[in-house]
This record gives C-alpha cells, sequence and structure tokens, in this order.
C-alpha cells in the first residue's frame, strides 16, 4: 500500500496550484485562527474550487465548537475533519455522526499512555505528531511500535528525513507543513522532493 502524502497549511492560490502540479493525496485547510497558516471559510473555498477534485481536502480544527464544524463541513469544502486539539471521544463520535465525514484525531505522543489513548480513540484514523503545531520538532518515534491501527505520522518530516520513517514504521499516510517551507511559505521545489521521496517506496 502506497503511503499517502498531506501537504498540510496551504495559504496562498499559488500553493493551489504547485499541488496540482505535483498531486499529494490531500491537503490541509488550518481554521485555528490563533495559528499561523490559519485561512477563513471563504478562503478555503475558492482554494477548494482551484484544487484538483482528487486531492482531498482536510478541515483542522483545534478545539473548535462542533456547531462551527458542522456549518463549515455543510458549505462541501471538505472530505475529512481533522480534530486537532484536546477533543473528548465524545466530540469525535458527536462530529462523526453530525457531518457524516471521515474524522481524524491528532494526538500528541508524549508516552505510552499517551499511544494507549490514541488506540482506543473512536476516530477513523489517527495522527500522531509532536503537538507543537507545525513547528517541525520531531517526537520519539519509538513509540510507535505497538501502534497497529491505521495513523498519518506527523511532526519534523523533512524530504531528508521521511524515506527513513517510512521504511521503519510504514505509516498508513504522512503529513507534513513545515518541512517543505523556505521562509513560512510552502516550497515547490520541496514538496516536490518530499513526495517523490514518499512515492519511490
Amino acid at each position: 500500500m502506497m503511503t499517502r502524502v498531506k501537504i498540510c497549511g496551504i495559504m496562498r492560490e499559488q500553493d493551489c496550484d504547485t499541488l496540482n502540479e505535483l498531486m499529494p493525496d490531500c491537503t490541509g485547510f488550518i481554521f485555528a485562527k490563533d495559528r499561523r497558516r490559519y485561512i477563513s471559510p471563504e478562503t478555503a473555498q475558492k482554494f477548494k474550487e482551484r484544487l484538483d477534485k482528487r486531492i482531498k481536502t482536510f478541515g483542522v480544527f483545534v478545539d473548535e465548537d462542533i456547531d462551527e464544524i458542522v456549518r463549515i463541513a455543510g458549505t462541501g469544502i471538505l472530505d475529512v475533519i481533522q480534530l486537532h486539539g484536546s477533543e473528548s471521544d465524545d466530540t469525535v463520535c458527536r462530529v462523526k455522526d453530525r457531518t457524516g465525514l471521515t474524522v481524524i484525531k491528532a494526538f500528541k505522543i508524549d508516552g505510552a499512555q499517551a499511544v494507549n489513548d490514541a488506540m482506543n480513540s473512536s476516530a477513523d484514523y489517527l495522527l500522531l505528531d509532536n503537538g507543537a503545531g507545525g513547528t517541525g520538532e520531531k517526537f520519539d518515534h519509538e513509540l510507535l511500535e505497538d501502534v497497529d491501527r491505521l495513523y498519518y505520522l506527523a511532526g519534523g518530516l523533512t524530504p531528508e528525513n521521511v524515506s527513513a520513517a517510512i521504511e521503519r514504521y510504514c505509516p498508513y499516510g504522512v503529513d507534513v507543513s513545515s518541512g517543505v517551507e523556505t521562509d513560512g511559505q510552502k516550497d515547490h521545489s520541496k514538496i516536490k522532493k518530499f513526495i517523490e521521496t514518499v512515492r519511490s517506496f
């Protein structure tokens, strides 16, 4: 099974054009207003219309009100809901029920308990991260040894180290943001190298 590639946190129309050329499997719209890569739902709508229909769009929410998640999901701009805060498992279930969309829950992997919590989540998929929110910091990947659910690996991935992570842990997908940026913006050449590296397996 080929590892899926998610390029998260696009902010410009030219980022859409880059993705249309290089064709990752999915991309992420950041709807958390305190994050640097935040875009409004209106901007996300424009991006959705510009993106190739084969690229799945993830809406990234951080402890957002469920009604607001449902409202944005109802516009049709999202294929997947990503919950990236401290949302409870009850919230995961309610979002799944009310939107009818696939839900991914992110977990900050800082110890064995976090792995256990992730394993017991009702989410359709997991995203295992350092919890630092797109800073490029890695976590202790040794903690992934006992994970036997489908998950996206995030946190500190770059074109230079993603192959080692895939070889060792065989994640369902890899999620990158800062690792394919230069001066805070998505870099065409880095995205190209990242995708080519992942798809060389």
